[in-house]
């Protein structure tokens, strides 16, 4: 396998951002990490190993970028209209320079996967939902798609609310994005075991939005015996790209 550690300068952010490169060709898949995880995060957890066939055989080239969670979301000495400039300045980041490199690299000028485990989950549905031109795929996992489950009662901040995918997809009446998100392609699992209460919770709400927007998604609920946990992960993230390549997609 093709394997490149990259780092590269960030105005947005102000530092250096590093990442790692997985593959040689195909569909560019852009992988969030999971709570202020890091590059290195999906394949130290076996997440590279795992859909290993698929970037072998070219399907997809897997791009890992470090999070600024710890200063976003998870930075609870912050209000939650601080958190949410952070999270902006990564969205900027995300954007203008990280997308743009992936497409310069690997000469892809088509849409590309957003996906990540836990708040990578989240991450993946928010970034797929603001930008549907960008991302036309999602696959997320275990996710938490209310961020106040973060910032608490954000008394109505706009920057909060439009990084709150179960505030603002319910009251999204712009074609130009509806139209965009029943063309796209969306897939949003969860397991029942150990750990998931929130993360199903949110996923059933979630479901209910995209019904209510006439979205066209597959919610996929996994077994009482499968945790919050990489070992799941690890499991249906395989699966889902299976299904991915029968259909052309990948």
């Amino acid at each position: 396998m093709k394997f490149e550690s990259r780092t590269h300068w960030s105005s947005q952010l102000g530092r250096e951002m590093p990442f790692n490169v997985y593959g040689h060709a195909g569909k560019p898949m852009l992988v969030f990490p999971s709570s202020g995880g890091s590059h290195q995060e999906y394949a130290n957890f076996g997440m590279i190993n795992a859909i290993s066939p698929f970037i072998e055989s070219g399907k997809i080239t897997v791009y890992t970028p470090d999070s600024i969670d710890k200063e976003s979301w998870l930075a609870e000495n912050k209000s939650p209209h601080h958190m949410a400039q952070a999270h902006e300045a990564y969205d900027r980041y995300m954007m203008h320079e990280f997308v743009p490199h992936i497409r310069h690299q690997s000469q892809w000028d088509k849409a590309i996967i957003a996906t990540g485990c836990s708040m990578g989950a989240y991450h993946a549905v928010n970034f797929a939902l603001r930008h549907p031109d960008v991302f036309d795929t999602t696959i997320a996992l275990s996710g938490v798609y209310d961020i106040q489950g973060f910032t608490g009662n954000y008394h109505g901040d706009p920057i909060v609310y439009h990084n709150s995918p179960l505030d603002y997809l319910w009251h999204q009446h712009d074609d130009w994005f509806l139209s965009r998100y029943r063309q796209n392609h969306h897939i949003i699992a969860v397991a029942q075991g150990a750990w998931e209460e929130r993360h199903i919770e949110d996923t059933r709400r979630l479901q209910a939005a995209f019904a209510a927007k006439n979205i066209d998604a597959w919610f996929d609920y996994w077994g009482h015996d499968m945790p919050h946990d990489w070992t799941t992960w690890r499991k249906q993230m395989p699966y889902f790209l299976e299904k991915l390549a029968e259909q052309g997609i990948i």
